[in-house]
Order: structure tokens, then C-alpha cells, then sequence
């Protein structure tokens, strides 16, 4: 034992070590995305000109880009990128969280029907005039997801709470929710309401404040701190809840922790974007590919590849059929469908 002790550890350091060269590499690449992804579109910017406008903003001098640049640069598509990145991010982990807790390769955020109710939620304040012009469509789609989680865990509590009881009360839910969103906007909404709806149901970055992006970045970095103080925990259900248990983890406190966490996540970027489907699906299993299984090394790297993705996404879906918008979630679909597949035939093939 003592003799492949050195062994164990230059293996842990130099997977360490790789892993922290993913995700500094990974960050450089965001942040140039975010740079280059602000400047495409109609208007003509340079990265020179965000620098300066972000700089300026800051405190860093007087910018000479014109007001109008320096309005399109920081109130409207910077906003709009680095909501996606954070929602790209916290997809992405939210998927590689669940994915571990329910052993699951094929689980992702909306497993749990969190979408479907934020999507009830949002239908309800626009086509029914839920809450009387107080509670806002971000705040009608949060509430609607935490409801529709709640009656997950009800369900899955009282049918033995075991991971597959979880998983079949969220499909339960997802139905549902579904089910009622459909039905309000079938009876209830006109035609102009009714493909505004559909198009935030398919996902959109295109009313993106700071307001959202301070919300769902401070979200995501508690999330991000509650999965990664967990991240031994998640490498022990790896082995089945029996052997996490034999090692000392009270699994089914943990698992209700870590899907609350994911949940709530899940509820603040839908609330804010609307449902970006393959995301949480796809991106963990890419992650893995860089960082390995241990969660320490790959909730970062999921996150910042989950950031890139869906950056490079957003961007396509409001540049490829200019003047017209194409839903992210269209873009997302598109690309993650084929991955999925992929997937499929991986997980098949290991079995």
C-alpha cells in the first residue's frame, strides 16, 4: 500500500493540475467569447470598442466610443451575453450534479419538471393576469417552478423517496405542468399573446437586464459553493447510495440538499431565460471528457464550458436569420440533439 502511495498521489496532483489548466484555459476563452460575441451583429464594433465601454463603466476613463455604441455595448448586448454564460454555467453543473445523485447519464435540470412549472408560472402572470401587474413574468415563472419541485418532493417522499421514485415524480410533474401550460394558452390567450409565450417557452436571452444577471450570478455562485463543498459526497453516490452510505454520508439529507440547490438554480435561470433545453444534458458529459469523474475537477470545467456553449449559441440564435431572432433553445436543440444521441449509444455500449 505504502509503495503506490507516491504512485496515487503524482496521479491526484497531475489530474489536478490538468483540471486547473482546463479551467484557466476555459476562462480565457470565456472571456474572449464574450468579447468577440458583443461585437457581431449590425452595428459596427470592435473589441477595442467593448473593452473600452466596459472600462469606462467601471471607472477606467472616459470612453470615445459615440452614446449609441456605448448604449448597444453595455444595455444591451453585454447584459445579454453574460446571462448567457451564467446560464449556460449553471445548466451545465446542475446537470453533472443531478446526473451523479440520480446515477443517471441521461438526467438534466429539467428532469425534475422545474421548466415546466416556471413555464405554467410565466403563462399564467402574461395570459391570465396572475398576481394583478405586481408579480412580474420572472417572478410568476419562479414561483412556478419552486410549486412545481414542491410537489416533486411530495411525490418522491411519500412514494419511498428512492432515486427512481424521484425521477418518475418529476416526469409526473413535468407532464403536468406541461399539460396546464398548453391548456391556458389554448383557451385563454389571443394570437399575438400566444406566440410571445411560445417564444420565451423555447428560450430567450433578448430582454436581458443587469437585473438578471446580478440575480442569477449570485444564485449561481451559491449553488456553485453548496455542489462544490459536496463534491466528495457526489464522487461517493457514484458508487451506488448503499456504498455512499457505508462511507458515512447521510444520503438522504444530502440528495434532498443538493436537489433543492439544483432546483432553485434551475427555477432563477428559467425565470430569467425561459427553457434552454440540452444544456445540462450534454455539457457534463463533455466536461468529463477534460476533467474526469471527480466532481472537485469537474463542476468548475462543466461550468465554464457550459458558459461557452451557450455564449456562442445565443449568438448564433439572434445573428443567423438577422433581422429575425431564432429562440436559443432552437439553437440548443439543434446541436444537442445529435450529442444525445451520441450519449445514448455511449451508455448503451457500456452496459
Amino acid at each position: 500500500m505504502t509503495a503506490t502511495s507516491p504512485a496515487r498521489s503524482a496521479l491526484v496532483v497531475r489530474g489536478g493540475g490538468a483540471a486547473l489548466l482546463w479551467t484557466v484555459a476555459g476562462l480565457a476563452v470565456l472571456a474572449a467569447s464574450v468579447a468577440v460575441a458583443i461585437t457581431i451583429g449590425p452595428a459596427d464594433i470592435g473589441v477595442g470598442d467593448v473593452w473600452s465601454v466596459v472600462a469606462a463603466h467601471l471607472g477606467g476613463g472616459v470612453s470615445e466610443v459615440s452614446p449609441i455604441r456605448d448604449g448597444i455595448v453595455w444595455d444591451l448586448r453585454l447584459p445579454r451575453t453574460l446571462l448567457a454564460a451564467v446560464c449556460g454555467a449553471g445548466l451545465a453543473v446542475c446537470g453533472a450534479v443531478m446526473q451523479s445523485l440520480l446515477r443517471n447519464p441521461l438526467a438534466d435540470p429539467f428532469v425534475l419538471g422545474v421548466s415546466s412549472g416556471a413555464s405554467t408560472g410565466a403563462v399564467a402572470v402574461v395570459v391570465l393576469g396572475v398576481g394583478g401587474g405586481v408579480l412580474s413574468v420572472t417572478g410568476g415563472a419562479f414561483l412556478g417552478a419552486v410549486c412545481s419541485f414542491g410537489l416533486v418532493l411530495l411525490l418522491s417522499h411519500t412514494l419511498g423517496g428512492s432515486t427512481d421514485r424521484v425521477v418518475l415524480s418529476g416526469v409526473a410533474a413535468m407532464q403536468l405542468f406541461s399539460a396546464l401550460t398548453s391548456f391556458v394558452v389554448m383557451t385563454a390567450a389571443d394570437a399575438e399573446t400566444t406566440r410571445g409565450v411560445l417564444f420565451w417557452l423555447l428560450g430567450s436571452l433578448g430582454g436581458a437586464g443587469w437585473s438578471d444577471v446580478a440575480v442569477c450570478f449570485a444564485v449561481l455562485a451559491a449553488a456553485l459553493l453548496v455542489c462544490g463543498g459536496h463534491a466528495r459526497t457526489l464522487d461517493a453516490f457514484a458508487f451506488g447510495e448503499e456504498a455512499a452510505a457505508s462511507l458515512g454520508v447521510a444520503v438522504a439529507r444530502t440528495r434532498l440538499i443538493l436537489l433543492c440547490v439544483t432546483a432553485l438554480l434551475t427555477a432563477a435561470l428559467v425565470s430569467a431565460a425561459g427553457a434552454i433545453g440540452f444544456v445540462g444534458l450534454v455539457l457534463p458529459h463533455a466536461a468529463r471528457a477534460l476533467a474526469g469523474p471527480g466532481h472537485a475537477k469537474l463542476l468548475p470545467v462543466t461550468a465554464v464550458t457550459g458558459a461557452v456553449f451557450l455564449v456562442w449559441a445565443d449568438t448564433l440564435a439572434r445573428t443567423v436569420l438577422d433581422p429575425q431572432e431564432v429562440p436559443v433553445g432552437v439553437v440548443t436543440s439543434l446541436i444537442g440533439v445529435p450529442a444525445f444521441v451520441l450519449v445514448l449509444y455511449r451508455t448503451r455500449s457500456t452496459r
